[in-house]
């Protein structure tokens, strides 16, 4: 579980009702259960309609990735490609089979399956990079879910103030009332913009990120492949994959080595 998402909502949602109370305000005057139902349950509604069944049963696994923390470390995916290399350049790719079998990483598994299978580097690179589109089209339509989401619930927020707004009009022969009903007209308008801003939109731009990093992830992972095919020097593919990490700038030596090595 990534603990910086969930606290970032509850700090969201507590920061807004400590404002409220810091200002005098009590707390049961936020809790209204029209109000709730109007926002939540139009929004839910306007999403159902919005999607089919199949992209709506994705919902959990959407949760679950925008909760849930990255278990890709470039760096240790580095480690496993060089010594790939290493191990190819000793004894064959036939030696990767084994080596590999075992690892994490599906996506590194089945790349360099296709190399032990003599797969042609050209058909290896499109297939490869076909299957990071998918993934890439997978966190997109994840992320449109809660954009949707995010986009409606003000929407649905300004119609449920407007239907509370419509019974205050209905009670005009009554002034002492009219300010408690026109603050909790208002209510519903607070639930959608705040359930936008700091539950459904922020959700969908941590999904983008999560994307990001598990696609920029499987190009490092692409390109260590295709140079472990091609039977370049460990030292060599070492440094073109910290190119995707340029933070590292620990690994500078090694390539001054290698360059000499090349040079005589």
């Amino acid at each position: 579980m990534e603990m910086t998402t969930i606290i970032g909502i509850l700090a969201g949602l507590a920061a807004l009702v400590g404002g409220f109370i810091w200002e005098g305000g009590r707390i049961d005057g936020l809790l209204q259960g029209a109000a709730a139902l109007i926002v939540f349950g139009g929004t839910i509604a306007a999403v159902v309609v919005s999607f089919p069944l199949a992209r709506l049963k994705t919902i959990p696994k959407a949760l679950r990735f925008a909760f849930t923390r990255g278990s890709n470390n470039t760096e240790q995916l580095t480690e496993d490609l060089v010594n790939m290399a290493t191990m190819a350049r000793r004894n064959g790719v036939l030696s990767l089979e084994r080596m590999v079998q075992d690892h994490d990483s599906a996506f590194l598994r089945e790349g360099i399956q296709m190399v032990v299978d003599g797969s042609d580097p050209v058909l290896l690179k499109q297939i490869m990079e076909l299957e990071i589109d998918a993934v890439e089209r997978k966190h997109e339509s994840y992320a449109k879910i809660f954009e949707s989401a995010g986009g409606y619930a003000p929407t649905m927020g300004i119609i449920g103030t407007v239907m509370g707004l419509i019974h205050v009009l209905g009670r005009l022969t009554e002034p002492a009332d009219l300010g408690p009903a026109i603050a909790l007209a208002f209510t519903a308008t607070l639930y959608g913009v705040a359930s936008a801003n700091i539950i459904f939109l922020p959700i969908a731009s941590k999904i983008k990120s999560r994307s990001a990093d598990e696609v920029h992830t499987m190009e490092l992972l692409l390109e260590g492949i295709l140079a472990v095919q091609n039977g370049e020097h460990p030292n060599l593919v070492r440094k073109k994959l910290v190119s995707f990490t340029p933070e590292e700038r620990h690994h500078v030596p090694v390539v001054r080595e290698v360059l000499n090595e090349t040079a005589e």
